[in-house]
Formats: C-alpha cells, sequence, structure tokens
C-alpha cells in the first residue's frame, strides 16, 4: 500500500504544495529520495505522480510538487511558463527533501518531457541533486523549438501577442490566459492533437485548469534547454526514443554531459507513451529506479 503525504515548503518565499509518495508506512524507515517533476504546463497530478507512485513502489521515497503559480502553489504569476523560477523551485525542493530524517542523505531526481531541461539546468547550478534521471526529455533551443510553432513566422506571431499581453499586465495587474491545450487553436499552448491533454482518463484531471498565461511564449520560446549539458557532473541517465520529441537533441546533450552517464535508447514509443501508458511507464521506472540504487 501506498502513502501519499502533503507537504509545504517554500521556494523565494513563496509556499509551494506537493505530495510525498512511500511505501513505507513508518516514518522511521529511510529511503532513497527521488523528487519528479513533469512536462510544461503541468500540475503534479499529472505525469509527475504516476512516476512518484511507480518509484515508490519500487521501495524509494519520491515527491512531487506543483511549481509556483501552477496548481495548488501559491505565486501571483498564475500559468506562466517561467523556465528560471522553476530551475530554482527545482533547488528548493531538492533542498526540502534533503531535510527529511527518514530520506537520503543524496536526493536524486526525475524529470519527464520539458522539465528534464531545467532539471538540467538546476543540476549544473543551484541544487544539489545528486544522481538525475530525464524519461523522454524535451531538450530545446530557440532553432529546434520553432518548428512545433510555424517557423520564424509562427513565433513571431506569438512573440507579439506575449508582447501585448505583458503590457496589458502591466496596465490592469492581469495576466491574458490561453488555453495550455486545444487542438487547432494557434493561441494554445499545444495545438496539435495529443489525446494525453484531450482525455480525462489521462492528462485532462481537474486540478489541471488547462490555462496558460500568453506571456508564456516570452520565456518559453528562447530558452536554451541544451546548454548546462557540459556543466552536468553528476550521474545521469536518459531514456528517450525515436518517436519521443526532439531526439537529435537527447543525444547532443547525452554526448556535452561530464559526469558518468547512459543513454537508454528504447526502440518503441512516442512522447506521450511515456506519460502514462504502463508499458513505457514500466520500462522507465525499471532503469530509473536501478539507475538511482547504483548511484544515490
Amino acid at each position: 500500500m501506498l502513502h501519499e503525504i502533503p507537504m509545504v515548503f517554500t521556494s523565494d518565499g513563496v509556499p509551494l504544495v506537493g505530495t510525498l509518495v512511500r511505501k513505507a508506512g513508518v516514518l522511521g524507515a529511510r529511503q532513497r529520495g527521488v523528487v519528479v517533476t513533469g512536462s510544461w504546463l503541468n500540475v503534479k497530478e499529472q505525469m509527475a505522480l504516476g512516476y512518484a507512485r511507480a518509484l515508490a513502489e519500487r521501495g524509494f521515497t519520491a515527491f512531487t510538487f506543483d511549481f509556483s503559480g501552477w496548481g495548488a502553489s501559491g505565486g501571483a504569476l498564475r500559468h506562466w511558463e517561467m523556465p528560471t523560477q522553476k530551475v530554482r523551485d527545482l533547488a528548493a525542493a531538492v533542498d526540502f527533501v534533503s531535510s527529511l530524517s527518514f530520506v537520503g542523505p543524496r536526493i536524486g531526481h526525475l524529470g519527464v518531457c520539458a522539465s528534464a531541461q531545467y532539471a538540467l539546468r538546476a543540476a549544473a547550478g543551484p541544487a544539489r541533486i545528486a544522481s538525475l534521471v530525464s524519461v523522454a526529455g524535451w531538450f530545446h533551443d530557440t532553432a529546434s523549438v520553432a518548428p512545433f510553432y510555424g517557423g520564424e513566422d509562427g513565433v513571431a506571431r506569438r512573440l507579439e501577442r506575449a508582447a501585448d499581453a505583458l503590457a496589458e499586465y502591466h496596465r490592469t495587474g492581469k495576466l491574458r490566459m490561453v488555453p495550455a491545450y486545444a487542438e487547432g487553436d494557434e493561441r494554445a499552448g499545444m495545438s496539435f492533437k495529443m489525446d494525453y491533454y484531450g482525455n480525462p482518463a489521462r492528462g485532462a484531471v481537474k486540478p489541471w485548469s488547462n490555462q496558460m498565461a500568453e506571456t508564456t511564449w516570452l520565456s518559453w520560446l528562447g530558452f536554451n534547454g541544451l546548454a548546462a549539458a557540459p556543466s552536468v557532473t553528476v550521474p545521469t541517465l536518459m531514456i528517450h526514443s525515436d518517436g519521443c520529441a526532439l531526439p537529435d537533441n537527447a543525444k547532443a546533450v547525452h554526448s556535452r554531459l561530464a559526469g558518468p552517464k547512459q543513454l537508454a535508447w528504447i526502440d518503441k514509443g512516442t512522447q506521450t507513451d511515456f506519460y502514462d501508458v504502463p508499458e513505457f511507464m514500466k520500462i522507465a521506472a525499471d532503469r530509473a529506479a536501478a539507475w538511482f540504487e547504483e548511484t544515490l
């Protein structure tokens, strides 16, 4: 039986709400600890909680949380995807988990999709991450992200709308919202068909409001998710496939890592398969558990 315990910690003075998942009912039983995070525009009850439960079943204490401005957490800038803030939140989460007497002493991190690039930067700098696993990691820079949004013209349109939304925020104090996911809607964060985000049995869960601040484009489109790789010296496992997002970028990140590393290239599976499909979650969770047992 899994035990899910609500927890609260702070990042930059903002209260963040998380869930601690473990199989051991007695808090005195110390386990290896892993912080788990999911994709952009997500809340903890989506893919992150699924992987936290999978790791807990394998003998770890797993912790997932809502970033600043998302889900149950505080933060005035709601639904604004801010990579640098998320990096700081990750560092704060690792510090928090490391303070628990029944966890550690060294803390790992498992990042699914876009949070893997935030974890990469966190591991290179402010966070005391001792071991890192990316699952279907999304690592983008300006050139590689543009084709997802219609190339240079599509990026320019989004940046123009984002600048207008920022000006509106300065005038009114309110952030303009667009859907995080809406098939065919160019204003949405994700507009191509994705069953995961449209299906209540998968990612369209009740705690997820399906909102994105339109100012998000100002911080998302220019972020460099590959640059930190040469500064990452902690043991790093990357789980990816040809069907996952930006496979060439994942290979480039792996080639530049400065510490012990392993690239687990799976011969099947799409990006969203690794979000919640049991077959692919098992592959990823088994690999991650073995890696953390070896490196934590």
